[in-house]
Parts: C-alpha cells; sequence; structure tokens
C-alpha cells in the first residue's frame, strides 16, 4: 500500500510539470539528498525543513515550490526516499540546494550571522526613547514599544525576529520606490526636470525649493509629491495605484502587501503642510504641464498607507540590494541604473536631516518613515528592515538608528576586516582567518614594509599561522627579509614558534645562512668583558662590571 501511495506522487509529481531524473543527472541528485540531513542520517520533512532553515531557506520559498509539493503526502517524522524527491533534486531546485548545501550562498554561515542579528535586537530592544509620531491621528495609535528586525540576502536568505506578523504603514519608504517607478518609465533626464538630487539641509516637509526653482530630491515630501504626478499621469487613479501596488507586490516576492485605508483618510485630513507645498511647488511651475494636484496628492497619501511586515520590507530592501531583481522570484522589478540613482539619493538624503551623520556613522543606504520603519540596503548582499514605532526629534526609529549603528560596527561587508571587532559575513571565520594569515605571510617574504603596516593598522593577529604553522616570522626569516624582522618583533612576533616540521624562525634563519636574521632572532647573551692588559680591571667604565 505504502509503494502504491510512492508511486502515486511520483506519478502526480510528473503530471504537475516537474522534471524526471535523468540518467546522467541521478548521481548529482544523490548526492544533495545525502546532504539533506540533519547528521542523525533522518531525511524527514522535519529534517529537510531545519537543514534548509540553517542555510537561511524556508521550505514556503517560491523557488523551491517542486520540493515542497513533492514532499507534501509524507508526515514530518517520516523518512522521504529519494525517488520521492529525486525530481526536484534534478530538477529547478537543484542550483539552490547546491549553493546552499556547499555553503556558496552570499552569506555562508548564516546561523552565526543570526546569532549577531539577535544579540543585537536584544541588545537594542530595551531602549525606551522617543514617542510615536502624533500628528497623524492612526499613525498616533501605534504599539510605542513594537519592535521587528528582518534580513533578507540577494540569494533569499531569510531570517526574522521579533513582531515579524504586525504590519505597518511604509509612509516615507515609499518614496525611494516612486522615485525607482518613474526613472524606469520616464528616465533619469525626464525626472530630474522636474526634482533635483542634493540634500536640501532642511526639515523633510520644509516649504523650500532649489535654486532651480524644483524640490531638492526624491527623499523629501516635496520631491516624493513630484515623483507621484510622474507616475503614469494619463491612467486613471484606480490604474495608477494599481500600478505602485504591483511594483511592490513584485519587489517583495509577491509577497502580502497591504493598504490601510483609515491612515490613508487620517493622513488626507491632516495633510495641511503637503497641499501647501504642492501650490508653492505649482506656483514656480515645477509640476509637468497639466498635473492634477487633488489626484497626485491623493497617490501620494495613497503610497504612504500601503503596509507591510517587517520580513516583506527586507525582501523589498533585497530586491534593491540585487539591482532590482526580487531573490525570492528572480524577476527584474527595476532596471540596474534605476537602482543605482535611487541607492546613491537613498544614501545621501534618506534619514531626513539626520542623512549626513547617517551616511558618516553606517555609510549604507537606507530609507526612515514615520512609522517607525526602517529599510537598509547592502548592495550585493542583503537588505534588512526594523520596525520600531518610537521615533527621535528628527523622525527616525530610535531603535532602527541604533540598530544600523551596531550593525555598521560589527560587520565589514566588503574587502578585507577593517577593525579587530568586524567580521565579514560573506565569508566563514575559518576561511578569513586563512586569507588574513596568507595575506600576512605573502607579505612578509616579499618584504613588503607597506602591506605590512596596513594589515596590522587592521589589528591583525602578528602570530598567525599557515596551514603548515608558518608565521610570517618564518617567512621572513626563509627569505633574509631582516627588515621585516626588525618591525615585527617589537610588534610581538613570537620567536619560540615552531612549524608542523618542528622549526622555529631562527632555524630557518641559519638554512638561509643569513647574518642579519640570525642575529635579530637568536636569544640574547651577555657581552663579553674585556680585560686591560693586567687581567685585572675590564677596559672603559667600572659599570662594566655588572656584567
Amino acid at each position: 500500500m505504502a509503494a502504491c501511495r510512492h508511486r502515486q506522487r511520483v506519478v502526480t509529481g510528473m503530471a504537475m510539470g516537474m522534471t524526471a531524473v535523468r540518467p546522467g543527472e541521478d548521481d548529482a541528485a544523490r548526492k544533495l539528498y545525502q546532504g539533506l540531513t540533519d547528521g542523525g542520517g533522518e531525511r524527514s520533512r522535519t529534517a529537510i525543513e531545519r537543514v534548509l532553515r540553517d542555510n537561511g531557506l524556508a521550505i514556503d520559498d517560491p523557488r523551491l515550490r517542486e520540493l515542497d509539493a513533492l514532499m507534501q503526502g509524507y508526515a514530518q517524522a517520516v523518512d522521504i526516499p529519494f525517488e520521492a524527491i529525486a525530481p526536484a533534486l534534478a530538477g529547478a531546485n537543484r542550483t539552490l540546494l547546491s549553493r546552499a548545501l556547499t555553503g556558496t550562498l552570499v552569506i555562508p554561515d548564516f546561523a552565526a550571522f543570526c546569532a549577531e542579528i539577535t544579540r543585537m535586537f536584544d541588545a537594542v530592544r530595551d531602549c525606551r526613547d522617543g514617542d510615536v509620531a502624533a500628528y497623524i491621528p492612526q499613525l498616533a495609535r501605534a504599539d510605542p514599544d513594537g519592535f521587528a528586525v528582518a534580513v533578507c540576502t540577494i540569494d533569499g536568505q531569510r531570517f526574522a525576529i521579533g513582531d515579524t506578523t504586525t504590519r505597518y504603514c511604509v509612509q516615507s519608504t515609499c518614496k525611494p520606490v516612486n522615485y525607482a517607478i518613474a526613472l524606469d518609465r520616464l528616465g533619469v533626464d525626464a525626472v530630474h526636470r522636474h526634482v533635483g538630487r542634493e540634500p536640501s539641509g532642511h526639515s523633510f516637509n520644509a516649504i523650500t525649493l532649489n535654486g532651480a526653482g524644483l524640490p531638492h530630491n526624491p527623499m523629501i515630501n516635496a520631491g516624493a509629491i513630484m515623483c507621484a504626478s510622474l507616475i503614469a499621469p494619463e491612467q486613471s487613479a484606480a490604474d495608477r495605484f494599481d500600478t505602485v501596488m504591483q511594483t511592490w507586490g513584485a519587489l517583495a516576492g509577491r509577497g502580502a502587501v497591504g493598504f490601510d485605508n483609515a491612515v490613508f483618510l487620517s493622513e488626507r485630513d491632516t495633510a495641511d503642510r503637503n497641499f501647501a507645498l504642492a501650490y508653492f511647488m505649482r506656483e514656480n511651475g515645477a509640476f509637468p504641464e497639466g498635473t492634477d494636484l487633488k489626484a497626485t496628492l491623493d497617490l501620494y497619501f495613497q503610497c504612504c498607507s500601503i503596509t507591510v511586515d517587517a520580513p516583506g520590507m527586507a525582501t523589498i530592501a533585497a530586491t534593491f540590494a540585487n539591482g532590482g531583481v526580487c531573490p525570492l522570484s528572480n524577476e527584474r522589478v527595476f532596471t540596474s541604473d534605476t537602482t543605482k540613482n535611487c541607492l546613491s539619493l537613498m544614501a545621501s538624503c534618506g534619514l531626513y536631516d539626520f542623512s549626513g551623520e547617517f551616511a558618516f556613522t553606517v555609510g549604507l543606504p537606507a530609507k526612515s518613515g514615520v512609522s517607525g520603519a526602517l529599510f537598509i540596503t547592502i548592495p550585493g548582499v542583503c537588505g534588512i528592515a526594523v520596525w520600531s514605532p518610537r521615533l527621535d526629534a528628527l523622525g527616525n526609529s530610535v531603535r532602527g538608528v541604533e540598530f544600523a549603528r551596531r550593525l555598521a560596527k560589527r560587520f565589514a561587508f566588503d574587502g578585507l576586516v577593517a577593525t579587530a571587532e568586524q567580521t565579514n559575513p560573506r565569508r566563514r571565520s575559518a576561511e578569513a582567518a586563512v586569507d588574513q594569515a596568507t595575506y600576512f605571510c605573502a607579505a612578509a617574504a616579499k618584504g613588503d614594509l607597506t602591506e605590512l603596516r596596513r594589515l596590522v593598522a587592521r589589528s591583525i593577529d602578528v602570530n598567525l599561522a599557515d596551514y603548515d604553522g608558518r608565521t610570517a616570522l618564518h617567512l621572513a626569516a626563509s627569505e633574509g627579509r631582516a627588515d621585516v624582522l626588525r618591525y615585527l618583533l617589537p610588534l610581538g612576533a613570537a620567536t619560540d614558534v615552531a612549524d608542523r616540521w618542528g622549526n622555529t624562525p631562527l632555524d630557518d634563519a641559519r638554512r638561509n645562512g643569513d647574518a642579519a636574521s640570525i642575529a635579530l632572532l637568536q636569544p640574547s647573551k651577555p657581552d663579553a668583558v674585556e680585560l686591560d692588559p693586567g687581567g685585572i680591571f675590564p677596559r672603559g667604565s667600572i659599570e662594566a662590571l655588572a656584567y
């Protein structure tokens, strides 16, 4: 009976269009199957889901739809035979699963990365500074202690902690999206005929324009209203908003994106300042000819009232990090040029009057909103969303900004590790340590003092050893680099470290026959005392008797 049910599942899977296993693919699929174990040899749904989760993947990932469908007929604790899921392992899911199991996703040690995110979340959670936005009545009702953090990498690895199912209004985090929609539809030149691209130096809702009579940039209210006027103005109000909502859905991987009508009505009823900005811009001829101000403002308020949860916002941030391609669907939402231009303005203008300070202390493109929303984009790596409604005096989430600071302090996302406290999550810790040792030893062997000083300035351990247990001191001694020895020894480089063959740096210097290196490495001895011709007193000062 069980065999019949198994055959039924395989036949059903093939009827659904799933890939049959061809002979040449069988070995590769079996290797993947062998890797889908939790360490105890078990390959039940529970075990497979645990392996996926450890690598940042979830069974509800749309890219794993085929694997999920083939496992549906099995109870959580029942071992799943190879033949049952072979079509997925040889078909659409093969590449993603192979990269996960071989540690070649963008953050290979995702569990360790999430542990650090959790520590930062716990450290920031106790902060109770700031207040919720009160100028929009509906926002004033938000739970001031709500807090969520979510991560999505460009490979679709996901993690979330806190109030992850709470939906919140995006508010000003809609501004980069509206700007990108306008750029993709009209191009850079057409968009920037109506909006500038420099920080304003003023409050986000200040009634001010640049020297050309345009809003300073798309990340402040005036610029966002202008971008809303550029989104499909020839369409009906319903179709224009539908265009925006479809874009948000694509950015989120076709995840749930909603709309809060109560916030929209509340926002529109308290929008005197935004109406003033719109009329001020029209007075200065900033809008395209024929712009309907009421329709434009309604669209802007609707965009601010879109709702997401933190995991959805993290996926949106990851789409920007991935050059405009959604990691969960592989759908291109924006062109790479549009994404680049948008991230540039987020980096310089994304946090209201705090943008310059944020760029200095964090240095990552980000956008905040008065609902407590903040999303951070780390190009080529991941997107991070933080939601916490308590705001500082400038309208940014207090916890969000503090979390971003800790993130930048803890991780170096590109190049070598910048400080002793930072790690690069794109590399496994063991791999990073080996590479640092390799760079350091290679510089010592070549006598490259400039590179050695640079690495030491980055707080490298001068006693790091390569695979053979050879330190920089070993390599310098072997190559007769006495100048390198003079530099490293005062820094604490150990002379008594033996490599895998039992040789110390001094042994290498002697083998090389370099007298200068030998003199620097051999243990110091008391100076010989030269006696006067009578053999009674030493030549020179009587202090020589101390020897």
